[in-house]
């Protein structure tokens, strides 16, 4: 199953009707949970189906105002609840140490979740029809989300106050020509990827763009008494400029992704920890803070994510070798030549083979994943590609050949 987001823009009586069913959906939530704790607390069992049931008597008795609510969310909201309960119950067999479900706050409950029904979507004039709600204007449906039998629609608030369908459909895959071409990618902080194809990508660093604007509205946030009026709009202000970050962060992660997928039918990536790797260091050093920020800022893990699924969905293929010494170890005789960080050359003192030592790591990859003994390795000037041209759309357009298989 796949899902596409798309913006909504609902009116004021709209937003309206959303924000009130959103409170309406999260005191059903307490109220279940709440019932929940109860009949655990006497010793009493108690199902999915009773609380099931427990709505009907809910609607009909103390909260009239889920009449004016679709029936199928507030099935859904069951079911979360208890997929909640169950997921706590396999950590706590797992030896996890658990607390209790919380109770959720104003403002902590930000989805309406439509299951198979109870919405419409009008192809041509890019309008959504919820149940309880009305006709909503959207951007963003393409022709995959036209043509596929849709699952379902989350409505979904974000801090910012802007509203979002998360639309879910059957996963139908994406038919592209075999290219017959294999590719190592490695991924850094200084350069994103270095691939084995002689490309270089230059990593935005997003988040170092805006570090002085966050920075200035966090300490704005933190000047303001909490709850009050202004402490709301400084909340909103600081949540868009995140979101903005985010948004740019992804954009970028889906357009370099979707070209190595489209280019190559197999790709090896590293098989990194990268919680470990963004954790090393001296937290206290400046330097170490920075290496950590721009480790999360490049999510590397993101990007495999997105590679894996788009080739999955394309019949291409993405493995994972193991990351040690791939940095150290010499891509043409396959000696270890040991080299800190801030050494970026490969030099090899007993081949005399010379180059980038992150085009040394991304050979090495390939290797590893194609189970290749040699490849016929020569020294070459990376072609550097701005992350300003993956963005804008013109993308990776070299004349350099593939590294040749002995």
């Amino acid at each position: 199953m796949l899902t596409y987001k798309v913006q909504l823009y609902p009116n004021k009586q709209q937003k309206a009707k959303l924000v009130e069913q959103l409170d309406s959906c999260r005191k059903l939530y307490n109220k279940l949970l709440e019932e929940c704790r109860k009949a655990r607390e006497k010793g009493e069992k108690i199902t999915q189906n009773t609380t099931q049931s427990f709505i009907v008597e809910l609607k009909n008795d103390s909260m009239p105002e889920l009449k004016e609510v679709y029936s199928k969310v507030l099935q859904m909201i069951n079911y979360t609840l208890w997929v909640n309960i169950k997921s706590l119950s396999k950590l706590k067999k797992n030896g996890c140490k658990i607390g209790h479900l919380r109770f959720k706050g104003k403002g902590w409950y930000k989805t309406i979740n439509y299951n198979q029904s109870g919405f419409k979507i009008d192809e041509h004039k890019n309008k959504i029809t919820f149940s309880k709600i009305g006709t909503i204007n959207c951007r963003g449906l393409n022709n995959r989300v036209r043509k596929n039998k849709i699952k379902g629609i989350i409505l979904k608030r974000t801090q910012t106050g802007r509203w979002f369908a998360n639309i879910q459909i059957e996963n139908t895959p994406l038919v592209l020509p075999k290219t017959n071409k294999n590719v190592g990618i490695d991924v850094g902080v200084s350069s994103f990827i270095v691939d084995s194809d002689g490309r270089r990508v230059e990593n935005p660093k997003n988040i170092d763009k805006q570090l002085t604007k966050i920075k200035v509205k966090q300490q704005t946030l933190s000047r303001k008494k909490k709850g009050s009026k202004n402490w709301l709009k400084a909340k909103v202000q600081l949540a868009k400029l995140l979101a903005q970050v985010t948004n740019q962060r992804k954009d970028f992660l889906h357009k370099v992704s979707r070209f190595y997928v489209e280019t190559y039918d197999f790709i090896c990536v590293e098989d990194l920890n990268i919680t470990a790797l963004s954790q090393k260091g001296n937290k206290n050093s400046k330097r170490s803070r920075t290496l950590h920020r721009n480790i999360l800022d490049a999510s590397w893990g993101q990007f495999f994510n997105y590679l894996s699924y788009k080739a999955a969905n394309a019949n291409k293929k993405v493995v994972k070798v193991h990351p040690k010494d791939t940095t150290q170890e010499c891509s043409r005789c396959g000696r270890i030549v040991k080299k800190d960080l801030s050494t970026r050359i490969h030099l090899c003192l007993y081949c005399n083979l010379e180059l980038d030592r992150d085009y040394n790591a991304s050979i090495n990859i390939l290797k590893r994943g194609t189970g290749c003994t040699s490849i016929l390795v020569e020294n070459r000037s990376l072609i550097t590609i701005t992350a300003s041209a993956i963005v804008s759309g013109q993308v990776f357009s070299m004349n350099q050949e593939t590294p040749s298989f002995k």
